[in-house]
């Protein structure tokens, strides 16, 4: 089993002295990872995760995930190869197709949008750009569906499953051992990762908002996407998870970063 790994997904930034103070505050909590969405509000991440990178000790950076059709492949690989190192390698480079909404701001851009069919094959397009250079940043794909786990099977360092809001720990347990199948023999050399929504049983407007259904509907349904608020009961969750799945990186937006850190505590205490 992997050692685990925490991270924070961030996704808005009023100002630069606010993001690099969430920076700080993050890496004082205790995790491993700020991770910012693609685009922050209107934001570049790049330019966003340089400044984190310049205020923090140890902290590792990373995108989640850049939608590939927002850029050239090569373009990409220049910003991403500069953040590894100009960070002494604390950058990961996570990859998706993009999220809802996506084709409005690849627009924006200048940017042609993909039909769902060809976003796999250009996004294998970029990853074998990419992976012309030796000295890369950690590659992290996020996916659910098969094309993408098998896509993530064959290329990932790290692959973060996207799961539906209400996946429940039986649907979710299918979509794990399809991956493991996938992934065959380089299964031990892979990260599997975990993106949680909410931690505890509050409501919460913004969740609601994205997911067309509230926190409570989806702890009460046992959604694996949400956390007891207990502490202990979430680390004996996430050890559970890691057992069975072989999960350890798990990630949360900044929302919950106060709890979600004395979970992270607690589940390293308890063997992580």
């Amino acid at each position: 089993m992997k050692p685990f790994r925490f991270g924070v997904v961030a996704g808005y930034s009023p100002d630069l002295t606010s993001w690099t103070a969430q920076a700080e505050r993050v890496e004082k909590l205790g995790f491993d990872t700020l991770l910012a969405t693609d685009p922050v509000g209107q934001a570049d991440p790049f330019v966003l995760l340089g400044a984190a990178a310049g205020v923090t000790l140890d902290l590792t950076v990373g995108t989640f995930v850049l939608a590939d059709p927002f850029r050239d492949a090569n373009a990409l690989g220049w910003q991403a190869q500069t953040l590894h190192r100009q960070t002494g390698g604390r950058f990961e480079l996570g990859l998706g197709v993009g999220r809802p909404g996506a084709e409005a701001h690849a627009k924006s851009l200048g940017r042609d949008f993909p039909a769902p069919g060809e976003r796999i094959t250009r996004m294998a397009e970029t990853i074998a750009a990419l992976k012309e250079t030796a000295d890369r940043p950690r590659l992290v794909l996020a996916g659910g569906g098969p094309k993408m786990l098998a896509l993530a099977a064959q290329e990932a360092d790290t692959v973060t499953f996207t799961w539906q809001p209400r996946t429940t720990e039986a649907e979710a347990a299918s979509i794990v051992d399809l991956f493991r199948e996938l992934a065959g023999t380089r299964l031990p050399d892979i990260e599997l990762g975990l993106n949680l929504m909410a931690v505890g049983t509050e409501p919460s407007p913004a969740i609601a908002r994205w997911a067309g259904v509230d926190v409570p509907e989806l702890a009460a349904g046992g959604a694996v996407t949400v956390l007891p608020e207990d502490p202990g009961a979430a680390a004996e969750t996430l050890l559970r998870r890691r057992e069975r799945w072989g999960i350890s990186y798990v990630t949360i937006n900044s929302g919950y970063a106060e709890p979600f850190a004395a979970i992270a505590d607690e589940t390293r205490k308890a063997g992580g």
